[in-house]
């Protein structure tokens, strides 16, 4: 992001490509967020910092390259004259952190990073089901036009699974012909719009019938009533599909 002077990066895991983007366009970077510890979304941070004296946010409660300004639920900042409130979603890891911005150029905006992607979650590297059933439900709340700008454009492989969960699901197909579509003309299906992933994302609609029947399917053992339950048995199920 940036306001035609000063430039915002999420999530730096390399800090070449930012360095290029700030010599092509002659913006000035001033603010890092990183919402989680892992080095792909950390790995460029110290260099673009030494390289341009930004100003590092990120989660409070995992390691993280020093200095950083640490942040949790109920924190905001301001950055390019922007408010950015502070979501705690663990589940991916046990620390992540969300940004959520009510308005940027006229619709809300949230960086996920690896809990929630287009048709999908990140793998439960550190929490548990239940984490990220709650953080999941928290992010679903947000406003339907809320703009999902997540870490990783995983989008074609995760509908791939959504269908298999829900074949049926009329707004899921439109949507995958829309993302195939984006995708032969060489465009990013991102970002997605939160009201799209309510009724697209089987991870979000845990509690929705046949996303139930399926996770049961899958699993025999699993209480379709039980929407963390549903939603084990779903990341399981994503991690062995081929």
């Amino acid at each position: 992001m940036h306001d035609g002077q000063q430039a915002l990066v999420v999530d730096p895991g390399e800090a070449a490509p930012v360095l290029d983007a700030l010599r092509r366009t002659g913006l000035a970077l001033r603010t890092i967020l990183v919402t989680h510890h892992h080095g792909d979304h950390t790995g460029g941070v110290q260099a673009l910092r030494e390289a341009t004296g930004a100003q590092v946010y990120g989660p409070a409660h995992e390691p993280m390259p020093e200095p950083i300004a640490r942040l949790a639920q109920g924190d905001a900042i301001t950055a390019l004259g922007l408010r950015f409130d502070v979501l705690d979603v663990p589940g991916h890891t046990l620390g992540h952190i969300a940004y959520f911005c009510p308005d940027v150029d006229g619709s809300p905006v949230v960086f996920c990073g690896d809990t929630l992607f287009s048709g999908g979650c990140g793998r439960l590297f550190e929490g548990t089901p239940a984490q990220m059933q709650a953080s999941l439900d928290a992010l679903a709340a947000l406003p339907g036009d809320t703009r999902v700008c997540c870490a990783h454009e995983y989008t074609l492989s995760n509908l791939k699974f959504a269908r298999a969960v829900e074949p049926r699901n009329h707004a899921l197909l439109q949507y995958t012909s829309a993302c195939e579509a984006l995708r032969l003309e060489g465009q990013a299906t991102l970002p997605s719009r939160m009201a799209t992933e309510r009724n697209i994302n089987p991870f979000l609609r845990t509690r929705e019938p046949e996303v139930a029947q399926a996770a049961k399917g899958f699993d025999a053992q699993v209480d379709p009533n039980d929407a963390v339950a549903v939603l084990a048995a779903l990341r399981q199920w994503k991690n062995e599909f081929r």
